[in-house]
C-alpha cells in the first residue's frame, strides 16, 4: 500500500519558502500613479503637520518637519518624479524612510497623495524596470510589480535622491533649527 500522506513539516517549509519568495510593498498614489516601496524601507507613516519651507531649495523639497525633536526633510514625491507640486488634501501623508548617505543614515519624509495598502507581490510577478513608457526617471524605478492586471511602479528610494543631493540636504537640515511646536 502506498502512503501518500504529506509530512506537516514539509508543508510548513513549503509555505515558508512561498512567503520568502514574495515581497511586501507599501503602495500609495502620487499624481494618480500607483507606486510602491519595500515595506522594509518604511519607518512609519505620519499625518501632515506643519511643514517649514526652507528658502532656496528645489521645488521637490517641500520643507522640513519636527519629528520628536529631530529635523526631517520632506520631499514632495510628485515634484521629484517630474509632476506638479502636490496639492495637500486630508488623505495626504508623509512616508518616513531611512536612506544611506556616506555610511550615515538619513531620515527622510516623502509626501504622497494617499497611502493605499500593503501588498504581497510574489517574486514571479516582479519584472525589471522598463527603459521607456513611464513618466518617471528610469533610475528611480527598482522594478514593476504586477497585481492582477495592473502594474505598480516599485521605487528605489536610495535613488530617488542622489547622494550629492542627500549631502546637501544633510548640511541644510543641520543648519536649520527645529521649529518649536506649541
Amino acid at each position: 500500500m502506498n502512503d501518500l500522506s504529506i509530512n506537516k513539516d514539509q508543508v510548513r517549509s513549503h509555505e515558508t519558502a512561498a512567503v520568502e519568495q514574495q515581497g511586501q510593498y507599501l503602495t500609495f498614489l502620487v499624481a494618480d500613479e500607483a507606486l510602491g516601496i519595500a515595506i522594509n524601507d518604511v519607518k512609519e507613516i505620519i499625518e501632515i503637520t506643519s511643514i517649514t519651507r526652507v528658502p532656496m531649495t528645489p521645488d521637490y523639497i517641500r520643507g522640513v518637519i519636527n519629528l520628536r525633536g529631530n529635523v526631517v526633510p520632506v520631499v514632495d514625491l510628485s515634484a521629484r518624479l517630474g509632476h506638479q507640486v502636490s496639492e495637500l488634501s486630508k488623505r495626504s501623508c508623509i512616508v518616513l524612510v531611512e536612506v544611506s548617505c556616506n555610511d550615515e543614515k538619513q531620515s527622510l519624509g516623502m509626501l504622497v497623495d494617499q497611502v493605499k495598502e500593503i501588498l504581497d507581490i510574489p517574486e514571479d510577478h516582479i519584472q525589471p524596470a522598463p527603459t521607456f513608457g513611464t513618466n518617471i526617471r528610469v533610475e528611480f524605478i527598482q522594478a514593476m510589480g504586477r497585481v492582477e492586471d495592473e502594474f505598480i511602479i516599485l521605487l528605489e528610494i536610495s535613488r530617488v535622491l542622489s547622494v550629492s543631493e542627500l549631502a546637501e540636504l544633510s548640511l541644510m537640515t543641520a543648519a536649520e533649527p527645529a521649529p518649536v511646536l506649541a
